[in-house]
């Protein structure tokens, strides 16, 4: 079994070069600070990456070209996302990078600082700023202030800012000197970046001028202008957005796929400034990316999970639907660290890298897990793409600040088969099920809204259908048309089996006792019959004691006397003796005759 185990390690490590690896590189960062980008024009990219440093100091913009450090950029606060994208049509087309801190995002051209945009500041609770005269007035006193200030925080609408809440969090003796600091200044409340993308202006192309698109935490997502940094359009969502993936064009069409601290996902289309369809997880998402037309999303009960992103049907519903079948669901060993997509447009291969808290990377392609790649340390960002001149490059920083750089053999191949022990790959595939039309939308909505009277009529055919089943089988066994016939008077069943093609016929009659436990005797049979057609050796019998539940069978033969292929008729009586009166008639249809008797 080691064996087994270590061919099939080495197979898949066999697939990636290990480039580089540098354990105290000190980059602390997660995958929405890394970015790959030709920041020269030059054909060869470079790692830009926003390094989160201690948490309180030390964050830089780092550079990196081959395994060297290039060059770093010192930043005032801790970086929440990194995006390169393109800003102008001018020569030479060098990208940008934006790096999203707090309420600023700072664009950096050529590595140097070139603009700074600042979020527009939040409403200010007209309550707060009347208690914040009052106390600049010297009308109430630091205890009164904080009371006030607590009863506007429980009731009010609008969040109280910053030096408010900074306020309640001090002790009584500290209270009187921050007042005193702050209570001429004017009241500002100011949101914070959580999450950016780039989203493509007028054009499709890679090369194409991008639009900025920004998540805040005061639940909204806006859409700058490349060149001169004015928010072209204004979306909000029911919570703060944590991750988003973004595509599209601003002047044609785009979908915002953005994941929120509620627990949902909502999608943000051109034609609406609030989302109309969302996804609905069962645990807080830590991982989005975007396949195709899919979303796959690494929620923290360790899943990882496949919707779609079709319109629903209700798409005239004023209130939020529900978007995104689960297409399919699959259970991780350790709980979800980053993700990121693994695109080589060359050869036609997209699938999803997973890391996880086991120190393992894991590739899936849909849900079948196609490699694993062990690393040193716990992978906290991951980056794929075209690094240096190298177009399948992975890279990965780890927990402990290392650097790991592999690159892509050119003759790695993926098997589609999930190398995960679990149930085969053809239960996987879906079923060819037909696209939902109007029509059935029509006849659902109708059966939903009169189901009881639909169900009265059901069961008032159904009634109907038993009642005229019961009244036909009554007919029958009052006329004796069958050839199975049961008495009325007496616990007793009989049917006729007629064997042979002519002229001679064997007919047997089965009599049975249908009684619980009182035997039957003192019964005879008789048979009448035309004498012109048929002719029967015996037309009289006597029939024996006959015991409940058995079946006496009783044998004749029939000749057949004419020559014109025709039949008739042949009746059965079952008399008692000394009684005219039949127990029980039955009429035998007999077949046409092969041939002549002969006399």
């Amino acid at each position: 079994m080691s064996s087994v185990s270590q061919m099939k390690e080495n197979s898949e490590t066999s697939k990636w070069l290990d480039a580089h690896y540098d354990p105290v590189a000190n980059l602390y960062t997660f995958s929405s600070c890394i970015a790959l980008a030709d920041l020269h024009g030059d054909g060869e990219n470079k790692l830009v990456v926003g390094d989160l440093g201690t948490g309180s100091c030390n964050m830089k913009l780092k550079v990196y070209r081959g395994t060297g450090l290039m060059s770093e950029n010192t930043l005032l606060d801790l970086p929440t996302g990194l995006v390169s994208f393109l800003m102008d049509q001018h020569e030479p087309r060098t990208p940008a990078i934006a790096v999203a801190s707090g309420p600023f995002i700072y664009v950096y051209k050529n590595l140097r600082p070139y603009f700074k945009f600042t979020l527009p500041p939040l409403e200010v609770n007209a309550l707060e700023q009347d208690v914040w005269n009052q106390a600049r007035e010297d009308m109430i006193d630091p205890l009164s202030l904080k009371e006030m200030l607590e009863g506007i925080r429980d009731k009010a609408d609008v969040p109280l800012s910053v030096r408010s809440l900074r306020f309640l969090m001090l002790d009584p003796q500290d209270m009187e000197a921050f007042v005193n600091l702050h209570k001429a200044q004017p009241i500002r409340r100011q949101t914070v970046i959580t999450c950016i993308g780039t989203l493509k202006k007028n054009m499709a192309d890679e090369d194409a001028v991008s639009c900025l698109v920004i998540g805040t935490e005061s639940k909204d997502v806006y859409i700058l202008d490349p060149e001169a940094f004015t928010i072209l359009s204004k979306m909000s969502v029911p919570s703060a957005p944590t991750q988003m993936d973004v595509t599209g064009q601003f002047d044609v069409e785009f979908r915002i796929t953005v994941a929120c601290r509620n627990g949902n996902i909502y999608i943000l289309r051109r034609d609406s400034p609030k989302p109309k369809y969302c996804i609905e997880l069962s645990s807080h998402p830590v991982g989005l990316v975007r396949m195709g037309k899919s979303v796959v999303v690494g929620c923290a009960q360790e899943t990882l999970q496949g919707f779609t992103q079709k319109r629903p049907v209700c798409v005239s519903c004023p209130i939020l639907c529900v978007q995104g079948k689960k297409l399919w669901t699959a259970c991780l060993p350790a709980p979800v660290t980053t993700m990121g997509v693994m695109d080589l447009p060359t050869r036609g291969f997209q699938a999803v890298l997973v890391g996880l808290a086991n120190c393992e990377v894991h590739l899936y392609r849909d849900k079948n897990l196609i490699s694993t790649i062990k690393t040193p340390d716990v992978v906290t960002s991951i980056c794929f793409g075209k690094y240096g001149r190298e177009d399948g490059t992975l890279i990965m920083t780890t927990k402990g600040g290392g650097l790991i750089v592999k690159i892509l053999k050119r003759t790695a191949v993926f098997d589609d088969r999930d190398s995960a022990p679990g149930p085969p790959l053809a239960q996987s595939i879906r079923l060819n099920i037909p696209k939902k039309t109007k029509l059935y939308v029509d006849q659902t909505m109708r059966e939903r809204e009169n189901a009881v009277a639909m169900h009265r009529a059901f069961q008032m055919d159904l009634s109907r259908l038993r009642l005229a089943a019961a009244r036909a089988y009554v007919k029958a066994l009052e006329s004796s048309l069958t050839p199975m016939s049961s008495s009325l008077s007496e616990p007793l069943k009989m049917n006729a089996v007629v064997q042979g093609l002519g002229p001679s016929f064997k007919l047997t009659l089965n009599i049975q006792n249908t009684a619980a436990c009182r035997p039957v005797m003192h019964l005879a049979i008789s048979f009448l019959y035309d004498e012109s057609l048929y002719s029967m050796r015996t037309a009289f019998f006597k029939i024996p004691l006959l015991v409940p539940g058995l079946n006496y069978p009783i044998d004749t033969f029939v000749e057949c006397l004419s020559d014109k292929g025709i039949s008739d008729i042949i009746k059965v009586f079952v008399l008692r003796e000394g009684k005219s009166a039949p127990l029980l008639t039955a009429h035998i249809n007999m077949p046409v005759s092969e041939g002549l008797a002969l006399n």
